[in-house]
Formats: structure tokens, sequence, C-alpha cells
């Protein structure tokens, strides 16, 4: 079992007990099980379904968030399972409107090298034993902003590939914000360490 960590309100992490899964974890765990029925119903050209399915990942993406704070069970496997569930939700859910025709191959480009950066980036540094920083407000509302854009996309607006460029936009200014927190927070615990 991994050691499970507590964030306090200042942003430090507390080293806790170990823990198996507790249920913020479980309900990040649904949102990869949520990617194949979201895929067999877009497959099946059951669009308004497939994008149902996207709600329903965001809001198990909410609910986790919530539960983890208010039992105090935010553990550094839950912030890179949450980021992970997140990333690969949006890349298929790319992926998909890209191979329908919903979207330019430029903004799939964009999305895809960003989102597989900070997968990768975060999977890198998680297993040499640096610390995830937790979702902020800014990468919650690129997370907004995306699923936006998906509902204009899927139900065909006629502005939504520009609100798409839009929240791509916002997603890399997020992403630089992310990596400039990540490095100084692993820059102090290695002084303080």
């Amino acid at each position: 079992m991994g050691r499970t960590y507590i964030m306090g309100k200042c942003g430090r992490t507390i080293r806790g007990r170990e823990t198996g899964l507790n249920l913020p974890n479980v309900l990040t765990l649904c949102r990869f099980a949520l990617i194949p029925v979201y895929i067999a119903f877009f497959s099946a050209h059951r669009y308004k379904t497939a994008f149902m399915i996207v709600l329903l990942a965001g809001a198990t993406d909410i609910l986790d968030g919530y539960l983890a704070r208010k039992r105090g069970q935010i553990t550094q496997l839950g912030i890179m399972l949450d980021t992970l569930a997140d990333k690969c939700m949006v890349l298929t859910v790319i992926i998909s409107l890209l191979l329908s025709g919903k979207i330019p191959w430029q903004a799939a480009a964009a999305m895809l090298v960003r989102d597989a950066g900070m997968i990768i980036g975060s999977a890198f540094f998680h297993l040499r034993g640096k610390r995830t920083v937790p979702a902020n407000s800014l990468g919650k509302m690129t997370t907004v902003l995306f699923y936006i854009a998906f509902l204009f996309l899927f139900f065909e607006f006629s502005y939504a590939v520009t609100f798409l460029w839009f929240a791509i936009g916002v997603s890399f200014i997020a992403s630089i914000i992310y990596i400039i927190l990540f490095f100084t927070m692993n820059k102090r615990a290695d002084v303080t360490g």
C-alpha cells in the first residue's frame, strides 16, 4: 500500500497513516472506466449520450475533489490519478472529435501535445518521488472551458471551434503556471527536506 499524504490548509504536505484506496480515489478510478463507455456510444453515433457520459465524468471529478477535502483524504496518489483521469478523458474526446471531423487537426494537435506532455511529465516525476501540485482554480477552470467547448462541438454550434481555441489558450497558460508551481514546491521541499 502506498503512503498517504494529507494536504494542510496552507498547502503543506503532512505525512499520514498507511491506507488503502479511499472513496475519492475510487470515484477517480470510475472516470477511467467511463472512457470505454464513452467510446462505445460515440462510435455508435449516439453523440448526445456520449456527451452525457462526458458530463458524468465531470460530475465525478467535482464529487471526488469535494469528498477528498471534506474527509481530509487528499493523497499524493489521488492528486496524480485525478489529473491523469481528467487528461485521459479529454484526450479520448479530442481524438474522437478529430476522427469524426468535428475539430481541425491543428486544434487536436495542440491539445494532444499539451495533455500528453502533462501526463508523461506527471508520471515521470511521480515515479521519481516528486510531489504533485494539486489542481488549482485555473486548472479547474480550464477543464470547465473544455467541457463547454465539447458541448458546443457535440451540438454543432457555429462558434464551437473558436471557443475551443480560447480554451486551448487558457490551458497553455494554466500549464505554465503549473510547471512553475511544481518546480517551486519541489525545490522548497528539497531545501527543507
